[in-house]
């Protein structure tokens, strides 16, 4: 890779506006993963792209639809943000295999296997009975790996993760948690996993959601930079990246959304109580798409030399997604 220097975030699910575009342009940001479905199926996933190619009509100075490594190289060389899909569950695929090359025509460059509960691939991280990847599942991962659909683990229990490392003829990736040796919570990472995906080429892209940071919004920028150095000597330095997990400017009734889908009538409060209920506050340091340069300084203060931080703040995620994107 050249000298050149890139910022992509590897999730964000934000309420998406003109604002937005225009902040991520303000923070250098180059490219974004977007969760474009958490629960939708198909027709809906559809509808949701037909809203953001109404975004790239609109704003076309600002944003644009991301295919490969090289719409990013071309964003930050025209001074937009290239915009990459992804699915936070496998419902737009419903149960149906062949949909999984249609999603990656449609753009689509990311799936999780699974968003918290059991589906028919593997088990979620807040199911108390983890049976790993199922006989589906693996069938899926063969077509994800096939046509370029990344295989994400970011909110899958840790049986069903390590076999998916395993499976997978291709890196994944956790694009949004951290080590659970630093903030223990359902979804964050065990060592195991993290040996794993730096084993094997994947990628964790580590998340500034409160809940997931070592005292919630109070979360310090010395803490989690910190937390990345010792993440880089337990799994390398190429194998970890951004994913901040912003939810800028959505209402507290999105949460619930996010965690309770289809599949309950009841509010489910996720890791903890009521008092999760809605979006905690964010660490002053990370409120939005301008503070990536917070981040790369953090970085550099707790020792990592200017090329591993620019690995850090995107260069590691741009390497992947020219290996990944595409058949294989």
């Amino acid at each position: 890779m050249s000298n050149m220097s890139y910022r992509i975030d590897g999730l964000q699910y934000a309420n998406w506006s003109e604002e937005i575009f225009k902040q991520m342009r303000e923070g250098g940001v180059d490219a974004v993963h977007v969760t474009i479905a958490y629960h939708e199926n198909f027709r809906e996933t559809v509808a949701n792209i037909e809203q953001w190619n109404g975004f790239f009509e609109q704003f076309p100075e600002l944003i644009f639809h991301g295919k490969t490594g090289d719409d990013v190289r071309l964003a930050h060389e025209t001074n937009r943000t290239a915009i990459f899909y992804g699915f936070q569950n496998p419902s737009p695929m419903e149960d149906d295999i062949r949909l999984v090359e249609i999603l990656h025509t449609l753009g689509a460059r990311f799936m999780q296997l699974t968003y918290n509960n059991q589906s028919l691939l593997a088990t979620g991280c807040y199911e108390e009975n983890d049976t790993g990847i199922t006989r589906m599942g693996k069938q899926v991962i063969e077509e994800m790996n096939r046509v370029g659909l990344v295989v994400d683990m970011s909110h899958s229990a840790e049986q069903s993760t390590l076999e998916a490392i395993e499976f997978s003829a291709r890196p994944i990736v956790v694009s949004h948690a951290n080590p659970n040796f630093w903030a223990p919570a359902l979804r964050n990472k065990s060592n195991a996993i993290l040996k794993g995906l730096g084993e094997t080429g994947g990628m964790l892209g580590f998340s500034m959601y409160p809940h997931h940071l070592k005292g919630k919004g109070d979360c310090s920028l010395q803490s989690f930079c910190q937390m990345i150095a010792n993440c880089a000597d337990k799994m390398g330095v190429d194998n970890i990246g951004i994913g901040s997990d912003l939810c800028q400017d959505h209402p507290d009734s999105v949460v619930e959304w996010m965690r309770v889908g289809r599949w309950t009538k009841k509010i489910d409060y996720g890791e903890g109580s009521a008092s999760n209920a809605g979006f905690p506050d964010m660490p002053p340091w990370f409120n939005d798409n301008r503070d990536f340069s917070n981040v790369e300084q953090g970085l550099l203060e707790v020792g990592f030399d200017t090329q591993d931080t620019a690995k850090i703040m995107g260069n590691n995620w741009l390497s992947f997604f020219d290996e990944n994107f595409g058949p294989k």
